[in-house]
């Protein structure tokens, strides 16, 4: 038996027959573990050996955590793209990996990520944990409904294979993989629906509403399918999940839907569970607090995250860095991730200091296991904002005006902020927005909409509200058809900025 066949065996062993307990216990020592994930990369990988001869690093002086964080940094530009390909994977064997992954690239290059199939076993583990925690469907009969892009594109067939790995497990779980074709996906969910006791769609957060949107304007009736919801790759309000909630029929928020923190660089790095899900509705409700734990007004992304599969450090700008195993295995990957770490104690420490148990109040809306894991949260890329007079203006704080009683219903979210100068170059806040299908533009709508996204960005940013001068707060609102190619071109990833127009 050949050792790659023997590795396959052995990683599908260990995820089969362990409990998923097991499989993240946090009492295991991280340390040992990431030691260990070095000194196996910088041995067997020869990109990664070349890289720490020429930073002048012996390997062998890395014994302790607090040596490893001495480490290079490694990026796309002083990394990725300074080796070949098969160079970075184990054993500088492109062949070692099955399968290839594309990233759309948001900062405008492609980029190819090699993987095994061992390396979807840890990250099958993270939609393992969502299923079982937040789903129940360790009990319960599951069509699993991946509504993310196929193709070369990482989302879906990485999705697709994890659920997958999970049916192999033993869970009562099938897959179906229409893709992002939403007349495929209605007419799956209306056939197969009513043959399970659950069904979960899995996509980016504006797809799966626009899904939800369609099928409610077609007849479709939600609430009977028990629909729970997967999302990825973008930031959203606890108002949206509300919002999408009420269109489904949910009544468990916390169990509902989870989010995972996702890269084409390495997988899943971590994901929302009932506990972190519970937490943030709390910080959504008290921007103060928000802010004070995390240093911005705005709400980002907060999941758990296991550190003996994704460990994750932050820089002093306050950027994330990640250490993990992988067909291109990466140590202290620096991925321009706004964001920061805080233990799982600390946590709920600080929240009980302020008045919010956040245990106890999860346990009042369900049972769960609560899993000692820390936490991480993510705000998202710099190039994602625009700055007006000088303040931040983040896609988040723009979401949660749309998002209003009197507006969502005929808009679908999306939108593209960008800051114009005029003839006489005053500089004003512009923000396009797509209208539902079938939808006109009116300007009692676009009234409609400038008042209670001004109200949110005021809320919501203070650097808005500071350093903005009132009389050019008004933000400009243009009401765009829906699939307008110049600004919400159908098939293509959305981008909600634009770079400063004149």
């Amino acid at each position: 038996m050949t050792g790659p066949l023997q590795h396959t065996l052995k990683a599908l062993q260990t995820f089969l027959d362990t409990p998923l307990e097991e499989l993240i216990d946090s009492s295991a020592s991280t340390s040992a573990h990431v030691l260990s994930l070095f000194h196996r990369v910088a041995q067997t990988v020869p990109a990664y050996h070349d890289f720490l001869q020429q930073q002048g690093v012996d390997p062998k002086q890395i014994q302790t955590l607090e040596d490893f964080a001495t480490l290079p940094l490694t990026t796309k530009d002083n990394y990725l793209r300074q080796f070949p390909l098969p160079h970075l994977c184990r054993d500088g064997k492109l062949e070692t990996c099955d399968m290839i992954a594309v990233s759309s690239g948001s900062t405008g290059e492609p980029t190819f990520w090699p993987r095994f199939i061992s390396d979807e076993y840890q990250i099958s583990t993270r939609f393992e944990q969502i299923f079982v925690d937040s789903f129940a469907a360790d009990q319960k009969r599951t069509l699993a409904v991946v509504c993310f892009a196929l193709g070369t594109w990482v989302g879906g067939m990485y999705t697709a294979n994890c659920c997958r790995h999970l049916a192999s497990k033993g869970y009562p779980l099938t897959v179906i993989t229409p893709g992002n074709n939403t007349t495929e996906i209605l007419r799956v969910v209306q056939t197969l629906g009513p043959m399970f006791d659950q069904v979960v769609l899995l996509g980016y957060p504006p797809f799966l509403k626009d899904v939800i949107d369609t099928g409610l304007a077609a007849g479709i009736p939600w609430p009977q399918y028990h629909l729970k919801w997967v999302m990825a790759g973008e930031v959203f309000s606890e108002a949206w999940r509300d919002l999408v909630g009420t269109r489904v029929g949910s009544t468990s928020p916390c169990f509902d839907s989870a989010s995972l923190y996702g890269t084409a660089d390495a997988g899943v790095l971590g994901n929302e569970t009932p506990l972190s899900i519970c937490i943030r509705r709390f910080l959504a409700d008290h921007p103060t607090i928000a802010a004070e734990l995390l240093g911005e007004s705005r709400l980002p992304t907060l999941v758990q995250y296991d550190p003996k599969s994704r460990y994750f450090e932050v820089t002093d700008e306050g950027t994330l860095l990640f250490s993990g195993d992988n067909g291109i295995p990466l140590i202290r990957y620096h991925i321009c991730d706004r964001g920061g770490i805080i233990p799982y104690d600390q946590m709920l420490a600080f929240l009980k200091a302020r008045g919010f148990d956040a245990i106890s109040t999860l346990q009042q809306q369900g049972h769960t296991p609560v899993r000692p894991l820390p936490f991480v949260y993510v705000f998202g890329r710099s190039h994602f904002t625009v700055s007006f007079f000088g303040a931040n203006i983040y896609p988040e704080n723009v979401t949660v005006g749309l998002e209003q009683p009197e507006i969502c219903d005929w808009v679908t979210g999306k939108f593209v902020m960008q800051v114009q100068t005029d003839a006489d170059q005053n500089s004003h806040l512009v923000i396009d927005v797509e209208l539902a299908p079938g939808e006109a533009a009116s300007p009692a709508r676009t009234d409609a909409i400038a008042a209670p996204v001004l109200h949110q960005l005021r809320r919501l940013n203070s650097e808005f509200a500071n350093y903005v001068p009132v009389n050019y707060q008004m933000p400009q609102i243009y009401l765009r058809p829906n699939g307008d190619p110049a600004y919400f071109p159908i098939g293509v990833k959305h981008r909600y900025t634009r770079p400063t127009a004149s």
